[in-house]
């Protein structure tokens, strides 16, 4: 498909605007322009490890931005990963093993992973695993051995430098976008409440 959309693309360059020389309109391939060009990172599903490789070595062929998206079995390849240096969501881990690909899902990858260097981010797929339980994802990793910092950022500015928009969310800083969530203990921890939420600098519950 890549193959296919470069040169899709290249034919549409050569033609300079020419309609009469341009390629058949292809929906497909007009979607994938913004990932060969850069502006767009190729999102790859991948759990096993041989997938992760492929994705890999065919974002490095064409040159292009990847993000890793599940790596159930990040934890088995972490070295590799960590030197690729790729972004990569691991999740959703709050499942039962329902397919071959997840026979090696385990709490202990995120942890892994970031012990490595890796940039991880923790999700849910929501609404695989519906959005409220990432902080219970997070804290299960921790319970796994992840440092507690490293899945934070897990949940907060690694997600948002995955998607791109960390100029706006992801950490309290001057500019950002004001979305804050107060509790009354470790965010983590399953007992603790959320006392307040502020969105857009507006305190919205509590």
């Amino acid at each position: 498909m890549l193959y296919g959309a470069r040169q899709y693309m290249l034919k549409k360059e050569a033609a300079d605007g020419d309609v009469t020389k341009e390629p058949t309109y292809d929906m497909k391939y007009e979607a994938l322009i913004p990932v060969l060009k850069g502006e767009i990172p190729l999102k790859a599903h991948a759990h096993r490890a041989d997938d992760l490789f492929t994705a890999i070595r065919i974002a490095r062929e064409f040159g292009v931005k990847l993000t890793l998206e599940h790596c159930t079995e990040g934890h088995l390849v972490a070295d590799e990963l960590a030197q690729a240096g790729y972004p990569m969501a691991v999740g959703p881990t709050l499942t039962n093993a329902s397919k071959i690909e997840l026979v090696n899902k385990s709490w202990t990858t995120p942890g892994v992973l970031a012990a490595k260097g890796c940039h991880v981010s923790i999700i849910t797929d929501a609404p695989v695993i519906p959005q409220q339980y990432l902080p219970l994802c997070a804290g299960l990793a921790v319970k796994a051995g992840m440092k507690p910092f490293d899945a934070l950022q897990a949940i907060t500015i690694h997600p948002a430098e995955h998607l791109g928009i960390e100029n706006r969310v992801g950490s309290l800083e001057t500019g950002k976008d004001a979305d804050i969530v107060l509790t009354d203990g470790d965010p983590m921890d399953s007992l603790t409440n959320v006392v307040a939420v502020f969105v857009d600098g507006r305190k919205v519950v509590g």
